[in-house]
């Protein structure tokens, strides 16, 4: 995932499906719905350990309002033919930071994703927590760490973590840093869905 853009938007929805395979051919098929709310990239994770679990983020252009953007049809239709039962995860933010922890001008093939939505009492605090943590987190095998936060609530988070694989995630979940405060192994919190650990499977640029 390259966010190299300061601004960088995101709307992010994790949901389980009963085929993740499909996930990614019918997205192809809705490129121009996709283009039509001002998406620009989209990516797609699916879990290494929970079947059917997937994470969508899809890179947008311009801060809309969330609801006319979570009422559009493109959204619920995708959500129909993948087959989602229950209503997904979905948030909507904004980069605040970004962290790299084995900073390196090669590229690198991606690793495996930690994601967490989650409400803190104070973001910057969390960002310089984190700043803070980069040898811990370093190393645990945490190569880069993204911050987002929600456009409607300014406690609501999303985290990503990438990871050099998947037993670095599992371990890390399992001993996280005491900075890692949203990390939950098995339940999430409220309305926020578990912690998501995934493989990159695809990514889609759309032309505007």
């Amino acid at each position: 995932m390259k966010t190299g853009e300061t601004h960088s938007m995101v709307l992010a929805s994790d949901y389980r499906v009963p085929n993740p395979d499909r996930v990614w051919p019918l997205l192809q098929r809705r490129k121009s719905g996709l283009a039509g709310i001002g998406a620009h990239h989209v990516l797609v994770y699916k879990s290494t350990h929970d079947y059917g679990r997937v994470l969508v983020m899809i890179g947008v252009r311009s801060r809309e309002p969330i609801v006319e953007l979570l009422r559009s049809r493109v959204f619920f239709d995708w959500f129909d033919a993948v087959g989602v039962e229950d209503i997904p995860a979905v948030f909507a933010g904004e980069i605040i930071d970004r962290f790299d922890s084995t900073p390196s001008s090669a590229p690198t093939a991606p690793g495996v994703m930690v994601a967490a939505i989650a409400s803190v009492d104070d973001v910057c605090a969390l960002t310089s927590e984190i700043h803070s943590a980069l040898s811990a987190f370093k190393a645990a095998g945490i190569c880069k760490t993204w911050v987002f936060r929600a456009f409607d609530d300014i406690h609501e988070v999303l985290i990503l973590q990438e990871t050099n694989g998947e037993s670095e995630a599992l371990r890390w979940i399992e001993h996280p840093a005491t900075v890692t405060q949203w990390m939950t192994r098995d339940e999430g919190v409220g309305v926020y869905p578990p912690l998501f650990v995934g493989e990159f499977v695809n990514i889609m640029r759309i032309d505007q």
